[in-house]
C-alpha cells in the first residue's frame, strides 16, 4: 500500500487530511487558524482570502467534528465558505453543539475555520 507523503506544517497548523480528486491527486487541507470572535460571513471570508486562505467547507467541518473536535469550541457556530444558491444574503454554517450544519443570513456575527488547501 502507496503511503501519502504529509506537507510540512507551519507552526500552529493541523493537518486536516487530504482528498484524491478523480486523477490520483491529494488536495490537503491545513487549519490554519479558529477565529472564535464572531463577525459576519463577509468579514471572516475577506480575513481568510486576505490570508491566502479560506473557510472550511461542509466535509471539512465534519472531519473536524470527527477527528478534531477540541480545535472547536462547542457552543460557537462557524462560518462555512458556500453561500446558498436560492438567496445570496444566506450562507451556510455548522453548529457543533447540536453537529448540524444549518443556513443563516450572512450579517449574523459568527466564528470561523481558516484552511488552505494545496496539492503537493
Amino acid at each position: 500500500m502507496q503511503q501519502i507523503k504529509l506537507p510540512p506544517l507551519a507552526e500552529g497548523e493541523i493537518y486536516l487530511g487530504g482528498f484524491v480528486d478523480a486523477n490520483g491527486d491529494v488536495e490537503h487541507t491545513v487549519i490554519v487558524d479558529v477565529v472564535n470572535d464572531g463577525a459576519s460571513w463577509q468579514q471572516q471570508m475577506d480575513a481568510a482570502k486576505a490570508r491566502d486562505c479560506d473557510l472550511a467547507n461542509a466535509i471539512e467541518y465534519a472531519v473536524i467534528r470527527l477527528k478534531h473536535p477540541k480545535v472547536v469550541r462547542e457552543d460557537k457556530t462557524y462560518w462555512m465558505n458556500e453561500t446558498v444558491d436560492w438567496d445570496s444574503a444566506f450562507a451556510r454554517c455548522q453548529n457543533f453543539l447540536t453537529g448540524f450544519q444549518i443556513i443563516i443570513l450572512k450579517s449574523a456575527s459568527l466564528c470561523a475555520v481558516v484552511v488552505r488547501r494545496f496539492k503537493n
